[in-house]
C-alpha cells in the first residue's frame, strides 16, 4: 500500500492512474444497454414474468439478458406464499442428557452428514432446556403446502415421521393441530389434514416439462424463518440418488438454497405452479452447498391420492435386478449408445421371468416411456397399478423386441429390484486375464452349512484386462451376456467367440452385476 501511495506522487504515474480510474468509474456506472426504456418496463403487467424464461435472446452469437425481463419473483411469492405452511413436531417424551439433539439432527442424519456442533445450541421448539437430564419431547421443524381448500397438506415423510404431535402454522399466524393421514417413506412424502375451510391452495404443474436452466423458486422455513423465498435454476431432471430409500424417485436437481426447515416446502416454476417438494441436499458440512433435490410433484400427487383413499401406497414390481449401462457394456451388447437398464438377474416365477425376460436383456422402454437411465425403471414400474398389463421393450441379441407382462404388487419391506438370482458361472480364459476354477464338493458343503449356495466359477486371480475392468479375486463368474455357464470348458468356448468386449456376469457378496472386459 505504501508503494502505491509513493508512486502516485510522480506526475506521469498520477496522470496514468487518474485516467484508469476514470475509465473504471465510467464503465461501472453505465446503465443497461437494452432498447427497452424504464417507462416501457414499468408498463409490463405484474404477472407477465410467468411467461418469461431466460430473458431477451440476442440475434448475435452471444445471448444478452435484459434487466427488465428478469422473473417477477415478488408477485409469485405474494400470490402463492399464503399456501405455504410452517410445520413443527413433537415426539414422545424421553430423557436426554447434555448430548441431546436439536430439531434439525434428523435432517443432517438423513443426508449422511455429522451434526455440526453449533447446531446443538439451537433452542428447542417446546421451550425446554437443551441440557440437563430433564424429560423433553424431541421436536422437528419443516415446511409444507396446502393442496386442497379443506385442509390437506403435502410435506416430507421425514418431517413428521414418528411425530406424536404436529402443528401447522399459516402465514396469517393461525395455528392448527394436524392429523397425519399417511406417510410413505420410499418417496419421502407425507399427507397431513387440518380442520379448516376456504384455505389458499397451490396449483399443480407438470414436472415433465421442466428443462435444465429454467428459473424455479422455493418457499419454506429454513432454520425456522417462516415463508422465506430462495430462487435458482433447474440443474438437472430425472436425477437418481444412491440408496435403497430413493429407488422410486427421480429427483429434480436445482441450485436453489435449501437448508434445514425447507424440507417439505414447494418448488415453483415461473407460472406459479408447484413442480416439486424440496427434500434433500448434497452437503459435506450440513449446510447448503449449491446442490438440492426436489421430489417431482406428480410422484407426490400419486402418493397423496393413495394415502387418502386407502392409507397405504401400492407399487408395481416385475422382479428383476438391474444395473446402469456404460459405453463399454453398450458396445459389447451391440447397442448404439449407453441407454436403458441392464437386467442382471431375474426373480424366479416373477412377472419378468414369466414374460421371457432374462439376464443380459436391456430394458429400453415400458409402455412407450423410454428408459434412458437404469434408475428411471423402478420409478416407472412402481407407478404402474399392480395387476395391470405392461409392454416392455428389451434389447437382446443386437435387436429390439417387445414382451407383454402383468405387473405384480411389491410387498412391504422389499425392493423393486428384488434379487432371487441363481448364478452359474464358468472358469476364466487367458484372453481376459482371469484364472478361475470350479468349487470342490468340500467347499460347496462348507458353504451350504452356512446357508450359502455358491454358484459359478471362483476367480483365483484377475490380471490385465479383467483386473482393469474391476474383477477381483474371490468374485464368481456367473455367465456371459444372458447365457448361464456350467463349466470352465463352456466358459472358454463362449469367450473364444467374442471379438472385442465380453460382458461377464459377476457375483460379488451376493450381488450380481455385468462387467465389460476387453479381449486381449
Amino acid at each position: 500500500m505504501q508503494w502505491v501511495w509513493s508512486m502516485s506522487r510522480r506526475p506521469f504515474v498520477r496522470r496514468s492512474l487518474g485516467a484508469i480510474l476514470s475509465v473504471f468509474i465510467f464503465t461501472a456506472c453505465q446503465g443497461d444497454f437494452s432498447s427497452a426504456r424504464p417507462a416501457d418496463l414499468a408498463q409490463l403487467p405484474a404477472g407477465s414474468a410467468s411467461g418469461v424464461t431466460s430473458g431477451v435472446i440476442a440475434t448475435g452469437p452471444s445471448p444478452i439478458t435484459a434487466i427488465g425481463s428478469l422473473p417477477d419473483f415478488a408477485t409469485l411469492v405474494q400470490q402463492h406464499g399464503p399456501a405455504v405452511v410452517n410445520i413443527s413436531t413433537k415426539g414422545k417424551r424421553m430423557r436426554v442428557t447434555a448430548s441431546g439433539e436439536d430439531p434439525f439432527s434428523e435432517f443432517f442424519r438423513r443426508f449422511g452428514v455429522p451434526v455440526p456442533p453449533g447446531q446443538r445450541g439451537m433452542p428447542q421448539p417446546d421451550g425446554e432446556p437443551e441440557s440437563g437430564e430433564g424429560p423433553r419431547r424431541p421436536g422437528g421443524a419443516g415446511s409444507g403446502f396446502i393442496v386442497s381448500s379443506d385442509g390437506y397438506i403435502l410435506t416430507n415423510a421425514h418431517v413428521v415421521n414418528e411425530a406424536d404431535e404436529v402443528t401447522v402454522k399459516l402465514t396469517d399466524r393461525r395455528e392448527f393441530k394436524a392429523k397425519i393421514v399417511g406417510v410413505d417413506e420410499p418417496t419421502d412424502v407425507a399427507v397431513l389434514k387440518i380442520e379448516a375451510t376456504g384455505l389458499p391452495v397451490v396449483r399443480i404443474g407438470d414436472p415433465a416439462k421442466l428443462r435444465p436452466g429454467e428459473w424455479v423458486l422455493a418457499i419454506g422455513s429454513p432454520f425456522g424463518f417462516d415463508n422465506s423465498a430462495t430462487a435458482g435454476i433447474v440443474s438437472a431432471t430425472a436425477r437418481g440418488l444412491p440408496g435403497g430409500d430413493t429407488n422410486y424417485v427421480n429427483f429434480i436437481q436445482t441450485d436453489v438454497a435449501v437448508n434445514p426447515g425447507n424440507s417439505g416446502g414447494p418448488l415453483f416454476n415461473l407460472a406459479g405452479e408447484v413442480v416439486g417438494i424440496n427434500s434433500q441436499i448434497y452437503s459435506r458440512s450440513g449446510g447448503y452447498m449449491g446442490i438440492s433435490f426436489a421430489i417431482p410433484i406428480d410422484v407426490a400427487v400419486n402418493v397423496r391420492d393413495q394415502l387418502i383413499a386407502k392409507g397405504r401406497v401400492s407399487r408395481g414390481k416385475i422382479g428383476v435386478t438391474i444395473q446402469p449401462i456404460d459405453a463399454a457394456l453398450a458396445d459389447s451388447f451391440g447397442l448404439d449408445r449407453p441407454r436403458g437398464a441392464l437386467v442382471g438377474a431375474v426373480e424366479e416365477s416373477g412377472p419378468a421371468a414369466k414374460a421371457g425376460i432374462r439376464a443380459g436383456d436391456i430394458i429400453l422402454s415400458v409402455n412407450g416411456r423410454l428408459i434412458e437411465r437404469s434408475e428411471e425403471l423402478p420409478t416407472v414400474i412402481g407407478a404402474i397399478k399392480p395387476g395391470a398389463d405392461a409392454i416392455v421393450e428389451v434389447w437382446r441379441d443386437r435387436s429390439a423386441r417387445r414382451l407383454n407382462l402383468r405387473v405384480a404388487e411389491l410387498q412391504a419391506a422389499t425392493s423393486e429390484t428384488s434379487t432371487d438370482a441363481k448364478p452359474q458361472a464358468d472358469d476364466a480364459a487367458d484372453r481376459l486375464g482371469l484364472v478361475v476354477r470350479e468349487l470342490t464338493e468340500e467347499e460347496r458343503s462348507r458353504a451350504a452349512a452356512r446357508g450359502v449356495v455358491p454358484r459359478g466359477l471362483l476367480v483365483e486371480r484377475a490380471q490385465g484386462a479383467a483386473r482393469d475392468a474391476g474383477i477381483q479375486r474371490g468374485d464368481f463368474i456367473v455367465g456371459i451376456r444372458g447365457q448361464r455357464l456350467e463349466s470352465v470348458k463352456q466358459f472358454r468356448e463362449a469367450v473364444a467367440k467374442e471379438k472385442k468386449v465380453v460382458p461377464l456376469l459377476v457375483s460379488r457378496s451376493g450381488n450380481e452385476l455385468f462387467i465389460a472386459v476387453a479381449v486381449e
